[in-house]
Parts: C-alpha cells; structure tokens; sequence
C-alpha cells in the first residue's frame, strides 16, 4: 500500500528467446538472466523452459510509473538478449518449432520444475507458455482467498482481452489463447474453486497435492491466488502481450477488479457462486475466439460479445478506475482491441502479410523491442 492508500499493483511479464534466423526458441535464458542480473537484479530471471526468461517490477501505486519500469527492465532483458545473439518475444506459445532439446533437456535448473517433470510427465513437454501476472497489495489472507469469489466469473474477459498464442510449433491452431488450452489439461490450473473462506482454502489445496494432482499444498497455481510470498492478490490466467501500454492498462484493470472484490468481501457479500463446469465452458470459449467473437458471460450463462462484456466490466469498476486515474487507460485498450485487434488477430495479420508464422515472429519481436524502448 503506498503511503496515500493506493493498493500497489506490480507485474511479471514471461518472454520466449527466439533466434532472429530460424525464428525458434533458443534455450539462453541461463546467460540471459546472468547478463541481466547485472544491471537490475532479481527483477530478471530464469523461467520454466530454459528458452523463457521473466521479468518483473516491483511494487508501484502509479499506472504511469508502472509503465516507465517496465520499458526500463525490458530494455536491460533486450540488451541481454542481444548480446546473445537472441530477442526477446511476447507470444503466450511458440509460433515456430524448437530443435529438439540438448542432452541437459530444456527444463530450467530449478528443483520445483524438475519435480513438475516428474509428477505430469509428458504433459510438460510443450510447456514453454507465457503470462502476464498481475499482483495487487492485499495485506489480508482471508480476504485475498474470498475476493477470488468475486473475480472468478470475470476470468475468461481476461484470457479474452489478452489471447496472444494463435500459433503453436509452426501450426495455427484456430484458438486466440493455445497458452489457455495447454494449461486447462492439468487438474491443478485455470480457475480457483469457490471458498467458503481461506481454510476450505487450505484444506482444498492440502487434498489436491495428497492426489498428487498439486506439487505443494501451499502453492497452488490457481488463477486468482494469495501470494505464497508477498502479500498481494495474484492473477495469472493472461497471455503474455508485446505492447507496454496494453500491459499496464490490462494491470489497472486487474487492480480495479481486485480492490472492487475486496471491498465486496468486507461489505460481507460472499460472491456469486459460478458453477464449475460454466466456469470452464467459458474460459474454452474465451480461449477459442478472443476478444474478436462472443464469449460465455459467466455471471448468467448467456453469450455475450467481448466488447459488451467489456461495457459491463467498465459499469461494475469504472469506479474505481476513476478514484485511482485509470479510467481512461482502460478505455483506450478496449478501443485499440476493438480498432486492430487482440494480440492474436494481430498475430495472424502479419503472418498473413509476409508470408507465414515466420512473420509473425518478426512482427512480435519488433513490437517487444519497441516496448523496452522509455515512456515518451
């Protein structure tokens, strides 16, 4: 919290290191991350698949100082990548096949991810994905697990407004989000359960990693989930995006939904109690047509466009945005995805223009970079 009352909001951004000539992944991140760590410490590190490196900010009140401190690490990230002869990419999935892993495999040197090899298996085989997460202060547990109440049916809006992995391994897949495909197969991702409070909480996650279907019971990796490690309210179930200014705005966003929920919580509302199965149906949905087609609202079922979901999140937040300076910020993403596109359709109109996913590539990597570049 900022020393005026302002929750903080802070942001971790996954990349994919590709090679500028066959448009792969290239597994660098070790050197990358050695590079970085120079200039900006742990804001740089190591990722699941050692083609992936993440950054992150530390914890801002401001959306305009968010915006300035990502360019700044991406910009150390970039020049990193560059001296190793790779670039930095902002696709949720790899648009172009890698070369077959070394002898080492391309899993990073982490004991938690080698025991993920252990317990999914072949799940994780093509698990090189990549999130924007989102954290916003919540100093209060209790709280953080019974606002997941009231975000859960705003979730697949989410995975919508930023779908950015149409490709996967050379193949259009026909979805916006294929990131939001490959995590739906594990029992362990996609949406957090409803909660009656933070112990069914536990209780439901120590369950979970008795069933071996969660590594650890106290690190859930839901899409809404109180932070293990910080005290903060941390939403995950967004693709990576290469243009900072969607970035932050999308981050507004999820500080609005956030502190919106929080103060329903402690008005003593428990939150809708969004079915599972409708849960799910519309997060496929979301994943399949993006901002672009209509999607399941959650809250009754019916099937709404992305952009009249949009509205009806602007008339529920708007609020708050206001209160905090956001308001327009979020506006604005809403026109540009509603102008040119999400992520995905942008994605598909370069591979269209020059020939292939190859362009795609190029065309990710370019809008990456310009993202590192300061705030003008």
């Amino acid at each position: 919290m900022s020393a005026d009352g302002v929750p903080t909001l802070g942001v971790e951004e996954e990349f994919l290191l590709v090679d500028p000539g066959t448009r792969a992944p290239s597994p660098r991140g070790d050197a990358v991350v050695a590079r970085a760590v120079a200039a900006v410490g742990p804001l740089v590190s190591g990722e699941f698949d050692r083609c992936q490196i993440e950054v992150r900010t530390p914890p801002l009140a401001d959306a305009a100082a968010l915006d300035g401190e990502l360019r700044r690490v991406r910009a150390v990230a970039d020049a990193a990548a560059r001296q190793e002869g790779i670039r930095l990419c902002a696709s949720g999935t790899a648009p172009v096949a890698g070369a077959p892993a070394d002898g080492a495999g391309s899993v990073g040197d982490h004991p938690r991810y080698r025991a993920g090899v252990a317990q999914y298996r072949a799940m994780l085989d093509d698990f090189a994905i990549s999130a924007l997460h989102v954290h916003t202060h919540c100093p209060d547990r209790e709280a953080a697990v019974l606002a997941a109440n009231h975000l859960r049916p705003w979730l697949p809006l989410l995975v919508a407004t930023a779908a950015n992995s149409p490709y996967h391994d050379g193949t259009s897949t026909g979805y916006a989000s294929w990131r939001a495909v490959v995590r739906g197969r594990f029992p362990c991702l996609g949406p957090p359960p409803y909660a009656e409070s933070a112990r069914a909480y536990d209780e439901l996650a120590e369950a979970m990693a008795r069933s071996e279907a969660v590594l650890e019971a106290g690190l859930p990796f839901w899409d809404v989930r109180p932070n293990p490690h910080h005290p903060t309210v941390e939403v995950r179930c967004m693709d990576v995006l290469p243009d900072v200014a969607d970035t932050v705005a999308l981050a507004a966003l999820v500080r609005a939904l956030v502190v919106d929920a929080l103060e329903r919580v402690r008005a003593g509302d428990p939150g809708p109690r969004v079915g599972a199965e409708l849960l799910r149906a519309a997060y496929w949905r979301a994943a399949r047509d993006g901002w672009e087609g209509a999607g399941v609202d959650a809250l009754d079922g019916r099937v709404r466009s992305s952009a009249a979901q949009g509205a009806r999140l602007l008339d529920r937040v708007g609020p708050v945005l206001g209160r905090y300076g956001d308001l327009e910020r979020v506006r604005a993403l809403f026109r540009r995805l509603d102008a040119r596109g999400s992520g995905a359709e942008r994605q598909r109109a370069a591979a269209a223009r020059h020939g292939g996913v190859a362009g795609a590539v190029d065309d990710l990597v370019a809008r990456t970079a310009d993202g590192a570049r300061e705030a003008r």
